[in-house]
């Protein structure tokens, strides 16, 4: 490793000193470290940006949580790059890396003797009549939903030119197995295995009660067109971190990414062990008064 990105959680004091502190941990074991501008001014290291980092780093350490992971996996287009998330607070299924764990961890990265699991990423498509198809890559969920009106909205839903079903809902969710224990889980989607490879399609407050979770293919192809006339207040969303309005009959194409992503796991901690810490799994309500 002769190059490491470090990457923090925007506006957070903990996650820039901790950034600090592993950046001159790093350059003392003659390691480059590629950061954005705040990390940059704290180590006087010339600024970089998310693409320049992620397409010069031999790995990215991401100090946060979940949704600071997600920032930058959406700007890897590489299949060798590796992400070691550190989970500062919060959730953090995807930084399952404790802050006690990060300097051994690292050393033993610095020695070659780490893990990684890959995890399938998505590319989604938005058509729109008279405008150039506009791409994206999301490593959870791609999310469509109305607004605040109380009014649910038209989905036709085709798999490989075959109609699945026109979905009369508030929204779809469409997930990898990394992002089934998101959204998908809170609209009822099951818990996938993060390497395994799959699609999972998950109404939101479905108009009829069979319409149920569904799980495809990886390399299936899926196309979903707002018929809605009035849909004035349907938004699409990616990651959870940027999204944009839909219109009427505007199309969106789901696939199979060409590239994965790949995270360092932790050396202390199963998968199964993260599900039964982050979701409680097997504790019952004890009535501390009694």
């Amino acid at each position: 490793m002769r190059k490491i990105g470090i990457v923090t959680k925007r506006r957070s004091a903990r996650a820039l000193e901790i950034g600090v502190k592993l950046g001159l941990w790093l350059r003392e074991r003659k390691v480059a470290v590629l950061c954005e501008e705040e990390l940059a001014a704290e180590l006087y290291l010339a600024k970089a940006d998310k693409n320049s980092i992620t397409g010069n780093a031999d790995l990215i350490v991401v100090l946060g949580g979940d949704g600071t992971l997600l920032s930058i996996a959406r700007h890897i287009s590489r299949r060798d790059l590796p992400l070691l998330g550190v989970n500062l607070g919060g959730l953090g299924f995807l930084t399952a890396i404790t802050l006690d764990e990060l300097f051994p961890v690292m050393q033993e990265v610095l020695n070659g003797n780490f893990n990684l699991s890959t995890r399938m990423i998505l590319k989604v498509v938005l058509h729109r009549r008279s405008l150039p198809p506009s791409t994206h890559n999301v490593l959870n969920d791609v999310v469509i939903n109305k607004g605040a009106m109380a009014r649910i909205i038209d989905l036709e839903t085709v798999i490989d030119g075959n109609l699945v079903n026109n979905f009369k809902a508030d929204g779809l969710i469409f997930s990898t197995p990394t992002g089934s224990t998101g959204y998908s889980l809170s609209a009822g989607g099951p818990i996938v295995y993060p390497t395994l490879d799959c699609i999972t399609i998950a109404p939101i407050c479905p108009h009829t009660l069979s319409n149920r979770p569904l799980i495809v293919a990886p390399n299936v192809t899926i196309e979903t067109t707002l018929t809605s006339i009035d849909s004035d207040d349907v938004f699409v969303t990616l990651d959870g971190q940027t999204g944009f309005p839909l219109r009427s009959l505007d199309r969106i194409t789901i696939t199979r990414a060409e590239h994965n992503i790949k995270l360092v796991t932790s050396p202390s901690k199963t998968y199964f062990e993260v599900l039964r810490n982050k979701l409680k799994w097997g504790e019952r309500y004890q009535n501390l008064e009694t």
